[in-house]
């Protein structure tokens, strides 16, 4: 059975985008030197902007929710364990394309697509033109490590929203590269994904069959919708984050009337978790009847908009046949996706596949199928 993994990383450290950095970014690299992980990894620094660290503790009183400050330690770092067996090949986030895919040959997995880290989405808050660098020079990293194999590995284009222009021109200038399957856009706080001065990304992405594919973190900017208001526990940070902030963005997605303007738009999420999708989509059905006033005419109904292909969402590996059939059951079977987050600690290496090919008496042969690439194929750009 084919197999399309929709949600792995990279992180490249800031050394090796120093090496696909520009003669302006270079010259301006020593404004990155505040935002140096002070803990280096394998001898490589990380770009680390304002990280809240969620440190408080069950049944303790409350604290100041406040960043660590620049180039603080992320809230995750040395808290969290490798779920696998065993640990997928070293250095593969920043290098190591071949042991890349010697993992993807061990665990049955004919293409990846690749995410970038936290850093990317952190990158908004800083000045503009260095972010937009360090997006430049991540594409070139792409282009590279991707190039070791376009018919297996694919990235995204990052997109800033901040610069919609920019933002337009780099989807255009990259949308022939065969490592492109789809567009990240990153949203500085503030900037709702419904903004009419982004329309030139979605012009952009619709004239080239790009899906927008979101990935949330909830550690540094823009940080995750309600943040501040979780009390400051990791635990409790890390389940929320990634599930509402999806929800937010499908919210504007969906009632705003854009799916009616971009007819062919995807969107496709990432690491959220697919269980909270069918209720979402229900709850949107009735609000948007319940308040018909303050809503948009659209042509389609929120869960029918998932139906006819607009909505994908990968299953997380803990999620279980039992949800996947229940999702399939209202959703129908086209919206699901598999995922493993590798090489991050969630993913279940060497095991991650076969932890889903276990559901096939449940789901079927049909919906399997479409689970593990088909779906994935009809929401990518795969060239």
């Amino acid at each position: 059975m084919r197999v399309i993994d929709i949600d792995t990383h990279v992180d490249p450290s800031m050394e090796v985008l120093h090496e696909h950095a520009d003669a302006a970014l270079r010259a301006r690299w020593d404004e990155f030197t505040p935002y140096m992980n002070l803990t280096k990894q394998q001898g490589r620094s990380n770009l680390s902007v304002y990280p809240f660290a969620y440190g408080r503790q069950f049944r303790t009183s409350g604290q100041e929710m406040d960043p660590t400050g620049a180039g603080g330690k992320g809230a995750l770092e040395g808290k969290t364990r490798q779920v696998g067996r065993k640990s997928p090949a070293a250095d593969v986030r920043h290098g190591n394309v071949e042991g890349r895919l010697a993992d993807m040959d061990e665990e049955g997995v004919d293409l990846q697509v690749i995410i970038p880290g936290t850093w990317a989405l952190g990158a908004s808050a800083l000045d503009a033109e260095l972010a937009k660098g360090l997006y430049e020079a991540y594409h070139r990293f792409q282009n590279a490590y991707c190039g070791a194999n376009l018919n297996r590995l694919k990235g995204l284009v990052v997109a800033h929203a901040g610069d919609p222009a920019w933002s337009a021109l780099q989807i255009k200038s990259l949308q022939d590269e065969r490592w492109v399957s789809g567009v990240m856009l990153v949203l500085p706080e503030g900037i709702p994904v419904d903004d009419p001065e982004l329309d030139p990304i979605w012009d952009a992405m619709a004239d080239a069959d790009l899906p927008l594919v979101y990935h949330s973190f909830f550690y540094e900017p823009p940080y995750f919708p309600g943040y501040r208001d979780v009390w400051g526990n990791l635990a409790v940070a890390r389940t929320a984050a990634h599930p509402w902030g999806a929800q937010r963005i499908l919210a504007y997605l969906l009632l705003s009337g854009m799916l009616d303007r971009w007819p062919t738009l995807r969107v496709g999420f990432a690491e959220t978790g697919a269980g909270w999708l069918p209720n979402w989509l229900l709850r949107l059905n009735f609000m948007a009847d319940y308040l018909s006033s303050s809503v948009p005419e659209t042509k389609y109904t929120p869960l029918e908009y998932a139906a006819r292909g607009n909505v994908f969402c990968g299953i997380q590996l803990y999620e279980g046949a039992l949800m996947a059939k229940a999702i399939n059951d209202i959703c129908g079977d086209g919206v699901l996706m598999y995922q493993s987050d590798y090489p991050h600690g969630e993913c279940q290496f060497p095991e991650s596949v076969n932890v889903v090919l276990d559901w096939a008496p449940t789901l079927g042969e049909t919906a399997m199928e479409k689970l593990m690439a088909g779906n994935a194929e009809r929401f990518l750009r795969l060239i």
